[in-house]
């Protein structure tokens, strides 16, 4: 613990001393920072797409992206599709988050890839994962991802490890769709000194369709070294083209609202989400999934 808490200390000295950040940054990236050393938290997902998890559990709405937070919704995907998104996260260029995916579906299965990165050239992490979901009869679905994850650095430290993450869903009824995920339940440790780890964590997921234009849905997520989440919003669908999300995470108190318009096989999302010390994360993304795929 005590060396975690040097090296956190020597890493903001050396930003003061090359004058790289100015104030709001410096606090920004050392908040971030603290939990990557502090708490072993890596930052791999949206913040300001967050309703990307409430997708995880729609048979109707789910798209290429529903599979990065339960690897089982790949297996919903019934032809190619593809997304990229970028974030800045906090209205700061040092914390700009990118994604992108890619589902591919098969006899055997269906496949899928994702690509992340988070930071910037003096402090950077990313994470490649390739995944593998089935559908196990009308009613319930399988998936298995492994990743690889790294961070860095530059003159100060880096590592890198292999984790691996699995989920499944099921459709407890027409309306009604639950779900499970566990990511990194062994841990990985990033060092060679083995001081420092990704945090497992567990998922449990509900989605309710009362109508094809309406879902509700709510995940319960525990994060190691952290307190309970709960990530809760709303999905509706005005008509074939244009939607709206929104909702709220418990454990920041952080809301979001995302908008959306579908034309052809293209579909367009701006999304934010507002942390009240942070401040706002707006966030772009683009899909493109054939409307067969979506029925």
């Amino acid at each position: 613990m005590f060396k975690r808490i040097f090296s956190f200390i020597l890493l903001l000295l050396f930003l003061l001393n090359a004058k790289l950040l100015q104030l709001r940054t410096l606090y920004t990236i050392a908040f971030l920072l603290f939990f990557q050393f502090s708490f072993s938290q890596s930052v791999k997902q949206s913040v300001s797409a967050s309703y990307q998890m409430l997708n995880s559990y729609s048979l109707q709405h789910s798209d290429v992206f529903s599979f990065t937070n339960n690897t089982a919704a790949l297996a919903f995907s019934k032809t190619f599709s593809a997304g990229a998104m970028a974030e800045t996260r906090y209205m700061l260029k040092e914390t700009n988050y990118y994604s992108g995916v890619a589902a591919i579906p098969t006899e055997l299965g269906n496949f899928g890839v994702e690509a992340g990165y988070f930071g910037y050239k003096n402090f950077n992490e990313y994470q490649i994962g390739l995944a593998y979901a089935r559908s196990l009869g009308n009613n319930f679905s399988v998936g298995a991802r492994f990743n690889y994850y790294s961070y860095r650095v530059p003159s100060y430290q880096q590592g890198s490890t292999i984790t691996f993450q699995v989920g499944a869903i099921a459709k407890v009824s027409d309306q009604l769709t639950a779900g499970i995920e566990v990511y990194n339940p062994v841990g990985g440790y990033i060092s060679k000194s083995e001081d420092e780890k990704l945090a497992s964590n567990y998922r449990l997921g509900i989605g309710y369709e009362p109508t094809e234009n309406v879902i509700v849905s709510a995940t319960v997520e525990k994060e190691e070294n952290q307190d309970i989440n709960i990530t809760a919003g709303v999905f509706y669908q005005f008509d074939n083209r244009f939607f709206a999300r929104a909702g709220v995470q418990t454990l920041s108190k952080t809301p979001f609202g995302a908008a959306g318009i579908a034309f052809n096989d293209l579909r367009l999302d701006l999304s934010v989400s507002y942390h009240q010390q942070l401040g706002f994360s707006p966030g772009i993304m683009v899909i493109y999934q054939p409307s067969k795929s979506r029925k």
